[in-house]
Formats: C-alpha cells, structure tokens, sequence
C-alpha cells in the first residue's frame, strides 16, 4: 500500500517538481521514516487514516531517536511535501501537516575572539616578509570592518576611501555599504598597497583587485582560511576559528561596547534587523559570565 504512495510521491517530485536525484531520496526517505514509525507501531495506516496527533507522536519518536531539531525540521518539511502530493492527488481528504509545528533549531552562538587573542594572532606575523605585510593588512580589515570573506577577497583599490576612513563594500546580492575603517587596518593596508603590492604584477582583469597572491591573482577563500589557521595555531588559540569568526568578533565587539544595534546591522550589510540580534544574545552570555566570575555572590 505504502509502497504505490512512494512510487507515485517519486514520480511526482522527478517529472512534475524536476528536482534532483538527491533531494528526491531525501524527500523518499522522509516518508520511509514515517512508515518504519508506523510498522513499529503495529499500525500502518494509510495517509488518509493519519491525523495531527500521530504525526506529533512521530516528531516524539524521532526526537527520541536523537535526532536534531533541526533534521526533525527538515524531515517535516519532506512530510508536508508528500502531504501536498497526496491532496493534489486526491488520496487525502484533509492535510494534517498543515498544523504540525516544528521545533525551532536551537541557533548555535557563533565562536568569537578575544581581543587579546587577536593581538596575539597579529603578533605572530612576520612582517619583514611580503606575505606577511599582506596577511597583517588582511587580519586587519577583517576585524576592523566585519568583511565577509567573499567581499574581502573582492576588495578592490577603487573601493578604498581610506583618506576619509572608509570602505566602499559589494555584498550579497551587489548591494553596497559603507564601512568605517580603523587606524591599525588603514596603517597596514597602506603599507601594504604602497611597499609590496606596488612590486607585483596583477594578472590581466586583477589589476584593481587589492589582495593578490604571489601569481598576481586575488587570493581564494580556502587560502584566507588557512592563513587564519596557520596563525591560531602559531599564537596557540584552541578555538575552532574560520574568516567569518572576526567578522563574529567585530560585531560582538561592538554590542559589548555599547554600540546602536541598527548601526551594527548596517556595517554588517545584514538585510533584516533580527539577524543582527543574535549579537545581543552573545552579549548577554558575555554578561551572565562576567557576573558568574567577578560578582561576591558566585565566589561562595
């Protein structure tokens, strides 16, 4: 019985949905785990038999499987999609999916630095290197402009305004901001564009790019990250750090000093207000530890 539903869900999301091999087993498998629930059960029941209540013992068991709430999410997601199938197709009367709420994933709070372990980062750069006059300007305007590493790969020349300590940023979707620059990221930067990368020669449509590689080419993401890497591990910071953890550090470091929050999002580029605000949350953390750690009442 079970088995013509899948057959007909699979021939559905191929030729109607076109959607790849992969999310097509994804979304089969969804709806397998709906039917081994319903066989441990003892009560396999057709779609049309199922209401909302035994789709929520399913999201419990499933839970209780140790799966995420976020895989929870996303098998929901796969249930609702056969669901549609099934009302489209006329083999059920009512859609049960249509009230079944999932989990909320727990937003996991984002690695960030300290500012003495970023210091202790920088000071691991050999500067007498070229390289390392780079990767200091690099390190820099990660930190002091909260850059996605996509926009700091792309920096151009012409987008420095660096007389009146700015930095004309393309984000997502070519969207441009302004960024303020600090005084540390505009030393290095000028040393760097006016002592190393004077000496090198772009590669031809890279003539405008700032940060280029010994090839003349701009610099990958993956080299970004091992740069980063190849630092931690120098200044001895155990945590499991990426590009994006100084653009984590340059927002959080900002909350806790006390800056606008409608500010942040701006600088960030970010298009909605509440994925600023998860910024708030580390700040809370950062509080509640201070408390636990200095406050009379925690030492007991």
């Amino acid at each position: 019985m079970w088995e013509t539903y899948k057959k007909g869900f699979k021939a559905y999301l191929q030729l109607e949905k076109s959607l790849s091999d992969n999310s097509v087993e994804a979304y089969l498998h969804d709806v397998e785990l709906l039917t081994q629930y319903l066989l441990v059960k003892n009560d396999l029941r057709t779609p049309d038999d199922l209401m909302l209540k035994d789709l929520q013992h399913f999201l419990q068991w499933i839970a209780e499987l140790g799966m995420t709430p976020r895989s929870q999410a996303r098998i929901l997601s796969g249930l609702r999609g056969f669901y549609k199938y099934c009302v489209d197709e006329q083999i059920v009367r009512s859609n049960p999916t249509q009230l079944l709420e999932a989990p909320r994933p727990k937003r996991a709070l984002p690695e960030v630095l300290s500012l003495q372990e970023i210091e202790a980062m920088l000071a691991c750069i050999d500067l007498s290197t070229p390289d390392g006059g780079r990767n200091r300007a690099i390190l820099e305007t990660l930190y002091s402009c909260g850059m996605r590493v996509s926009e700091l790969v792309n920096l151009k020349l012409s987008q420095l305004n660096l007389d009146v300590g700015f930095v004309r940023v393309i984000g997502k979707g070519n969207k441009e901001r302004l960024v303020p620059v600090g005084r540390d990221a505009v030393k290095f930067i000028t040393i760097y564009r006016e002592n190393i990368r004077i000496h090198q020669l772009p590669k031809r449509g890279e003539e405008d790019i700032l940060f280029l590689n010994k090839h003349g080419a701009r610099l990958s993401r993956v080299m970004i990250f091992y740069i980063i890497k190849d630092l931690a591990i120098t200044a001895g910071v155990t945590k499991t750090i990426s590009p994006h953890t100084f653009r984590h550090s340059f927002a959080t470091h900002l909350v806790e000093g006390g800056a606008d929050l409608r500010a942040v999002q701006e600088m960030l580029g970010h298009e909605s207000i509440t994925t600023t605000e998860i910024y708030t949350h580390l700040d809370r953390e950062y509080l509640r530890e201070t408390l636990q750690r200095f406050h009379p009442a925690y030492q007991r």
